[in-house]
């Protein structure tokens, strides 16, 4: 089943509005993604299981609960500091009870603070942003192809539909000590951020996502990027939320 929530929330900066969706995709039995819609921290989070036989819902599952009691306080380094030791607290309680077997997830998060957004993530589940016009992914995925066409070994195009392309290098869970990558950017009027699973975006083209990401709209871009992927297969989970962002 899919899952949807939006609401509108503001600050003495910012407004915004934010809506999500979730979807177990034509096959798989299971739905290895969560996420969370914590507006009122002006947070919000995409996690992408993976582990079979229940060990990939668990680790999504663990982040979310580890996160959904965040509440945004003080500086924003403050509670930066606290995000990441709530990702490495998660990180912790997956290893202790995998038994030895794989039982980890990817993490994209947003958080809004101020006049920026403090994105961190681990793996392959991204955040892009729209503004003006312009489709930007802003997270850098943490997978073997990356690497691969980071070290120039891959062109682009060679690196979005090599074989190996969901070989993931990071991720909460697979290793004792965490490694979160952190970035922040300045908001903008009218910026429109999607967090989202590999799910959603690997079989979209970039003129694809451009376009939809464009719709009026938080929802109708969600509802279209869904609805595409679903279309050309469905053969993951797929997960996504979209932000709009606007200054009072």
């Amino acid at each position: 089943m899919a899952t949807s929530r939006s609401s509108d929330t503001s600050s003495p900066v910012h407004r915004w509005f934010s809506c999500a969706g979730s979807h177990v995709g034509h096959v798989r039995r299971v739905n290895e993604d969560a996420f969370l819609d914590a507006r009122e921290q002006s947070l919000w989070v995409v996690a992408d299981g993976m582990g079979g036989h229940s060990r990939g819902d668990r680790a999504s599952q663990t982040i979310v609960e580890e996160l959904h009691d965040f509440v945004a306080a003080g500086s924003a380094s403050a509670n930066l500091d606290d995000l990441n030791a709530r990702l490495h607290q998660a990180n912790r309680l997956c290893r202790e009870v995998s038994d030895g077997q794989v039982m980890g997830s990817t993490v994209a998060a947003l958080y809004l603070h101020g006049d920026r957004a403090h994105l961190l993530w681990a793996g392959d589940s991204r955040i892009y942003r729209h503004r003006d016009g312009e489709v930007l992914q802003l997270t850098e995925d943490h997978s073997l192809v990356q690497e691969l066409h980071r070290l120039g070994e891959l062109t682009a195009e060679e690196a979005e539909n090599h074989p190996s392309s969901n070989v993931i290098t990071r991720a909460v869970g697979v290793t004792d000590e965490l490694e979160v990558q952190s970035r922040q950017v300045e908001l903008r009027a009218g910026d429109r951020f999607l967090l989202c699973s590999d799910g959603l975006f690997k079989d979209v083209r970039a003129a694809e996502m451009h376009a939809n990401l464009a719709r009026p709209s938080p929802r109708q871009a969600l509802d279209a990027l869904m609805a595409l992927a679903l279309r050309r297969g469905g053969t993951d989970n797929l997960t996504g939320i979209v932000v709009q962002v606007s200054f009072a």
